[in-house]
């Protein structure tokens, strides 16, 4: 019997993820690409992250709606992955119709999706502030209480809001239990179960036409061959499975998260682009070994307007963790680098690059993700040369500054992996695409 060649199958997808712990610069790479794909997708998280987009002397930031809304030919999904908080997504659409964009026929959003219902907020700040020094640094924003209520099959999707009755249950079983935590352990109100039915209902009203199977529509559109990119949220080393356990988020940045956060499968993604900062921060509690606590880490967040997109929290700064990248580009299945926010280390005369950690008297390259492994390394830093001048207006790789272009290679050297695209600026313009 004649056997068929082998076929592979179109990869018509596109997935970004950060890399690092989040606050990466997603959001500008996003808004730039968006105009050469058919639909952007949000798949996971929800409005405890912030993409920052600068465009047309605006800065704008956004926490659910994917980044690519400000072009007017990209369709926007956000996927059965994502966990909705209603105030912040009606809120949202509100700013983006006030700016001249057209957000109906745009946005779909999956029918599949969990709903933060007000007492998910109002337990994840209890919690949080009852944790005292043992806090993990949430947002508050009810994210973790969401999730928790989606894997113990009790939560409310987006699909019950067209079921008042499935809604109406679901919210008077989930509140009997609720209301005793806040009654019995937090010492507070109960919630009323009528005046929540009036609200949804009301939301309900709002957003019934964007509701969508949209694990069904993106299927359709992609055997049409339209081209997706896929939005993460947060970064890997925040991933719930993959990142600094406890000091993670409740979902999976991760690129395998991508498949089920929006219901495509493997076979259609083609490329997994890395967000990677020049230097390194992260927001909240957890184990960071290259943070810094002198004038250099100050100057990196003042440089680089450290600040919390969501929170508004002082993000603490340090240089590149070589070994942590290496560790979030394995996990990913990285295919190229998109390398942000170098403007920041323009004034800098040398920059730095942890390769190795020494832990316990000897030298490790692998990164170690339980937290109390982690907060005992020292980081062994390779020192670089600085280009002290500005690449803001370099549009090709050779426009860059010697120094500059020097610091890419190295890291491509060290990682293995091609830098294609090199933010040399906040603005979308200010962009060198390799």
């Amino acid at each position: 019997m004649e056997s068929k060649p082998f076929s592979t199958p179109t990869r018509p997808a596109t997935v970004i993820i950060g890399t690092q712990f989040g606050d990466e610069g997603k959001g500008k790479l996003v808004d730039y690409l968006s105009d050469k794909y058919d639909i952007v997708v949000r798949y996971q998280g929800g409005a405890n992250a912030g993409h920052t987009i600068c465009f047309d002397n605006k800065s704008v930031v956004l926490h659910l709606i994917p980044s690519g809304i400000f072009h007017k030919d990209c369709v926007c999904v956000i996927g059965n992955g994502v966990v909705i908080d209603p105030v912040a997504l009606l809120d949202e659409i509100r700013k983006i119709e006030e700016l001249g964009y057209e957000v109906k026929g745009r946005l779909f959003i999956s029918h599949n999706a969990h709903l933060i219902m007000p007492y998910h907020k109002l337990l994840d700040s209890l919690h949080e502030t009852a944790q005292g020094d043992q806090k993990i640094g949430t947002t508050g924003r009810g994210i973790g209480p969401s999730y928790e209520d989606k894997f113990a099959r009790k939560g409310i999707r987006v699909v019950d809001l067209l079921n008042m009755k499935v809604l109406q249950e679901k919210l008077r079983e989930n509140l009997e239990s609720k209301n005793k935590l806040l009654k019995n352990i937090y010492e507070r109100d109960e919630i009323d179960v009528e005046t929540m039915l009036r609200e949804y209902a009301e939301f309900d009203k709002i957003i019934d036409p964007y509701i969508t199977n949209t694990q069904l529509y993106l299927n359709q559109k992609l055997k049409e061959g339209k081209t997706v990119l896929l939005e993460g949220a947060q970064g890997c080393l925040l991933d719930v499975d993959h990142g600094t356990y406890p000091y993670v988020t409740s979902s999976n940045p991760t690129s395998g998260g991508a498949c089920t956060g929006s219901g495509i499968a493997p076979n259609y993604v083609g490329k997994v682009i890395g967000v990677v900062k020049a230097y390194m921060t992260r927001v909240g509690n957890g184990a960071f070994p290259t943070e810094l606590f002198d004038e250099t880490g100050e100057a990196l967040g003042r440089i680089g307007h450290e600040f919390g997109a969501t929170t508004g929290r002082k993000r603490r700064c340090g240089w590149i963790d070589l070994v942590a990248l290496r560790y979030s580009l394995a996990v990913n299945g990285v295919t190229e680098i998109a390398l942000t926010k170098l403007d920041v280390l323009d004034t800098f005369d040398e920059v730095k690059a942890c390769i190795s950690y020494m832990l316990d008297g000897r030298e490790i390259h692998d990164f170690p993700t339980d937290h109390q492994t982690l907060s005992r390394v020292t980081p062994v830093y390779t020192t670089l040369k600085g280009w002290m001048a500005s690449n803001a207006n370099a549009r090709s790789f050779s426009d860059m500054h010697p120094e500059a272009q020097n610091y890419v290679a190295f890291l491509e050297r060290e990682l293995a992996v091609p830098v294609t695209f090199v933010s040399v600026g906040p603005g979308r313009e200010e962009t060198v695409f390799r």
